[in-house]
């Protein structure tokens, strides 16, 4: 089993915080969610927001594979297709190699708003058009594995009515039935063997993730 040291994931997290600050003259970093909260459990992710003058936002997004994986190898690395032509803001969700799939970093790229005119007397935009970023695909079978990931999680945290949300779901993403016993491990590996169907490219994921449920959860329970 992964270990799930919750001092392993702050320091991991703080490495985070300051390669994004040195990542871009004039940034901020800091946490948000469940670990900024303090209420974090062992299975938290890790939510990061990441601000940057408006001028260098296209700059940064392009920064961000070569900044995570200078903190430890990327494992994965996709964006958000809902904010990808957004002017002054990405998500991207990350996971990285050694380290358990429950702590996978959600970062959220902002551009700081620009105050003041132009030479011209207008207001100055919050930031200009970026251009291409990272990953221009976004892949249903990752989202809909993400999905049994949380419905792990969900579990583990006595909520099933939002594990059986998480994985019909999943289910529906990548158009497969979703046959729901309360047999936790058989439930989500049957949807991690369909994303595997679905895109075969995802099945290294896909075995993870089987892996992850029979690991954390026994059999039986509902």
């Amino acid at each position: 089993m992964d270990s799930l040291d919750p001092d392993v994931r702050g320091a991991f997290a703080a490495a985070l915080l300051g390669c994004l600050r040195g990542g871009c003259p004039g940034s901020e970093a800091g946490l948000r969610g469940s670990l900024a909260r303090g209420t974090a459990d062992a299975y938290s992710d890790i939510d990061v927001a990441w601000t940057v003058p408006g001028a260098e936002f296209g700059a940064a997004l392009g920064r961000v594979p070569v900044i995570l994986g200078g903190v430890r190898p990327l494992a994965s690395l996709r964006v958000d297709p809902e904010l990808r032509h957004s002017p002054d803001r990405r998500l991207f969700f990350a996971s990285f190699t050694g380290l358990p799939l429950f702590w996978r970093l959600d970062l959220e790229v902002r551009a700081a708003s620009v105050t003041g005119l132009d030479e011209a007397g207008r207001p100055r935009a919050a930031a200009p058009d970026p251009g291409p970023d990272p990953d221009p695909g976004w892949s249903l079978a990752a989202s809909a594995l993400a999905n049994g990931v949380a419905a792990v999680k969900a579990v583990l945290r006595d909520r099933p009515d939002t594990a059986r949300g998480l994985l019909e779901r999943g289910s529906a993403r990548i158009g497969a039935p979703a046959v729901l016993t309360g047999r936790w491990p058989e439930d989500i590996a049957r949807l991690a063997d369909a994303a595997a169907r679905a895109e075969p490219a995802q099945r290294a994921l896909a075995e993870q993730v089987r892996a992850l449920a029979y690991e954390h959860l026994a059999e039986g329970t509902g």
